[in-house]
């Protein structure tokens, strides 16, 4: 098999349904009602999305392969513990925020290899853009470990907030909407905010913005 047909059949459509899972992700964690049974789909999700972004990595298709397999298996024991309420939901919130890093991790080696090979495209900004979702859910899992774990409440307005209302600041600190409804009550919870909002404006103007300028400019050039 050619390299350039060897990257078309592991880059095809994968990084848009790396998208669509993530998408998923953002409205099950935000929309659906608190509880073990959400929070043990919003995981499956996530681990889904992982298995995509395996299969979609530059290793060989056997190391792919039995990459995804295991996490197949700790798919399936890792939903029906949380489902089942067996273990602490902080214990579920690290769970989520490892999966919230490890799915741009795995993304990346592919990214680079896609681009490299046929330059950017749709699929690559689509990648692009599921990893931006992902950070806004990493800070999102973080803040709602620190809020279950931590002795006093996050937000200045009382309380921890649900995990969906935690999602839901988290997103308007990466994006910089400045609703105002939640605010950090903390130190340490502000310097998270002003991470997350340097990390969100800094992907968008470098990374989103390089890459959507290059594959305008490539088509451009096509076009003239």
């Amino acid at each position: 098999m050619k390299p350039a047909d060897d990257d078309r059949r592991e880059g095809a459509f994968r990084y848009g349904a790396v998208l669509v899972l993530t998408l998923a992700i953002v409205v099950v964690v935000i929309a659906a009602p608190a509880g073990d049974w959400s929070r043990a789909i919003a995981l499956t999700l996530e681990f889904a999305a992982l298995i995509v972004a395996i299969l979609t990595s530059r290793t060989r298709a056997r190391a792919r392969r039995h990459r995804a397999i295991a996490v197949g298996v700790a798919t399936a024991v890792m939903v029906v513990i949380v489902g089942t309420g067996a273990v602490h939901k902080s214990v579920t919130f690290a769970i989520a925020a490892v999966l919230a890093f490890l799915i741009p991790a795995s993304l990346a080696g592919g990214l680079f290899r896609l681009i490299r090979s046929r330059g950017v495209n749709l699929q690559v900004v689509a990648g692009a853009l599921a990893i931006y979702l992902l950070i806004g859910l990493l800070f999102a899992f973080a803040v709602s470990l620190i809020a279950v774990i931590g002795g006093t409440d996050y937000f200045a307005q009382g309380g921890d907030g649900t995990l969906s209302e935690r999602a839901y600041y988290s997103f308007t600190i990466l994006t910089t909407t400045g609703l105002g409804d939640f605010t950090a009550a903390h130190p340490g919870g502000r310097a998270v905010a002003v991470v997350e909002m340097l990390t969100g404006q800094l992907y968008l103007v470098t990374v989103i913005g390089v890459l959507v300028g290059d594959m305008a400019s490539r088509r451009h050039g096509i076009g003239s």
